[in-house]
């Protein structure tokens, strides 16, 4: 009955949206009101990220695809969202560019999966999809490529599957405003749930990878990195910093004393927070500071009040040679030989805080290493605001600086945790491995190669079931029709 009404509802809104679509497209608006329209488009793309996603950072152009997303399941390309009519969304009728929008339907009705975040968007009003739908088909550029195709094992290629996962887990609903809220409230708590989809990366997710209830914003693991808690908790989220830190931190990517952005959330800083106005950015530093707290029970103080200056250099001058890098195990003299010149023989960082203190620091503080080995392994690289360039290089296999193994980076993050961070948090080499992988793997995904034959012995069971009780009957009608 209630799948039935969604059913009918999701059709009476596709054709009222059609209907609309086609009014507006055949009347026309004006150039001025269309230049308008299209100006809040873009800056309603970039508070939604778009460009983060559908732009492959390995020399891609804007929009056109090809960015690999890295998930649980397997890595999920973008695609090509310009207005190409052959690779892109060129063809995309209004009513069409909804459907994607919000319920997650390609045009050619194929469903996406939820790495587009539209279980957030879905909360986007009408009037921001329209403007968004103007930006994208008349302020962007036509890229006639093709971006690369999503391949996930079986099961998880046959799209069809989602129609059941978003009868499950898609909350097809338009964000509406609390009257007993403020109105700058009411901004900040539509841009974290719907344009910033917040969400899709702080909120741990269950076993079938949707949000798990009742722990938004809790902090969750994003491939090697970790979306760390958000909530208002003092000691496991952002419960202690204050309004200003927090959108400095949105603007910038770093505040001395805190944390400081890297993986995905610097590419969440670079493309699109630093870009949004200080009014939208405190909107959301006020609804953040009033998300419900969630404590991690690990924790008896913030990941940012651990650790104190220390100096060790003076004795390992001359413990090992300029040619005998690659054989340095221990983790002093990794850090010695990596580490100290950026970050200080005392850990302390540079004056400026362009190469961060690693004490009082989220990353070494927290209660796991997540984002302190995959910044190791993969480094860090942004540009804020005032386009000044954050670098620390990477040194897993594609470093130009000198690859470490698994046991040095493990060496160099236990030292570093032990030095000038959480001492209680220790790093092993086979957890760097699976970070240099991509991260862990969902229980899912390693069970996919299982299912098909599986499911097939599940048939045949039941199966041969039916055929057993078939015979049973047949054997029983035949002892009864028997004479006595």
């Amino acid at each position: 009955m209630i799948a039935g009404f969604r059913l009918f509802a999701a059709f009476a809104l596709a054709v009222g949206l059609g209907s609309l679509s086609a009014s507006v497209r055949a009347q026309g608006p004006a150039p001025a009101d269309q230049a308008a329209l299209v100006e809040k488009g873009r800056y309603l793309a970039v508070a939604g990220d778009c460009r983060a996603c559908h732009t492959n950072p390995q020399g891609g152009k804007p929009f056109a695809g090809g960015y690999a997303l890295a998930s649980p399941l397997g890595s999920i390309v973008s695609s090509n969202i310009t207005p190409s009519k052959r690779y892109g969304i060129g063809n995309y009728t209004e009513q069409q560019f909804v459907r994607a929008l919000r319920e997650g339907i390609r045009g050619d009705g194929a469903h996406l999966y939820p790495a587009m975040p539209y279980t957030s968007y879905t909360r986007l009003n009408d009037e921001d999809v329209r403007a968004l739908y103007a930006y994208f088909m008349h302020g962007v550029a036509a890229v006639d490529e093709p971006a690369a195709t999503t391949n996930l094992p079986f099961p998880f290629n046959l799209r069809i599957a989602m129609l059941g996962w978003n009868l499950l887990f898609l909350d097809d609903r338009r964000f509406v405003p609390d009257g007993g809220k403020s109105a700058q409230w009411n901004r900040g708590a539509y841009l974290v749930n719907a344009l910033e989809h917040c969400d899709a990366c702080h909120t741990p997710r269950n076993i079938l990878m949707a949000e798990k209830s009742g722990r938004a914003f809790a902090g969750a693991p994003l491939g090697p990195w970790y979306a760390p808690n958000i909530t208002s908790d003092p000691v496991s989220g952002i419960g202690g910093w204050t309004d200003r830190e927090l959108v400095e931190y949105l603007k910038t990517g770093h505040v001395a004393g805190r944390d400081q952005a890297a993986g995905g959330m610097a590419e969440a800083v670079e493309n699109s927070l630093q870009f949004l106005s200080d009014d939208d950015l405190q909107a959301v530093a006020l609804y953040l500071k009033s998300v419900a707290p969630v404590r991690d029970a690990r924790e008896t103080k913030p990941a940012y009040a651990y650790g104190a200056p220390a100096s060790f250099e003076a004795v390992l001058r001359g413990a090992s040679g300029p040619n005998e890098r690659n054989t340095v195990t221990s983790g002093e003299a990794l850090y010695s030989g990596y580490c100290a010149s950026c970050h200080q023989p005392t850990g302390a960082g540079s004056g400026n805080q362009a190469y961060p203190s690693l004490f009082h620091n989220g990353a070494t503080g927290s209660p796991t290493a997540a984002n302190l080995v995959a910044a190791v392994l993969f480094g860090v690289d942004r540009t804020s605001v005032n386009e000044r360039q954050v670098l620390m290089p990477r040194f897993d296999e594609l470093s130009y600086v000198n690859p470490l193994s698994d046991e040095q980076i493990a060496a160099v993050s236990n030292f570093v945790l032990g030095q000038f961070g959480n001492p209680s948090v220790q790093v092993t080499a086979a957890e760097v491995a699976l970070a240099r992988q991509g991260g862990p793997t969902s229980p899912l995904a390693l069970a996919a190669p299982y299912l098909l034959p599986g499911a097939i012995l599940f048939a045949a069971i039941v199966l041969g079931l039916i055929v057993l009780r078939y015979r049973r009957r047949r054997a029983a009608r035949v002892l009864a029709n028997e004479p006595r």
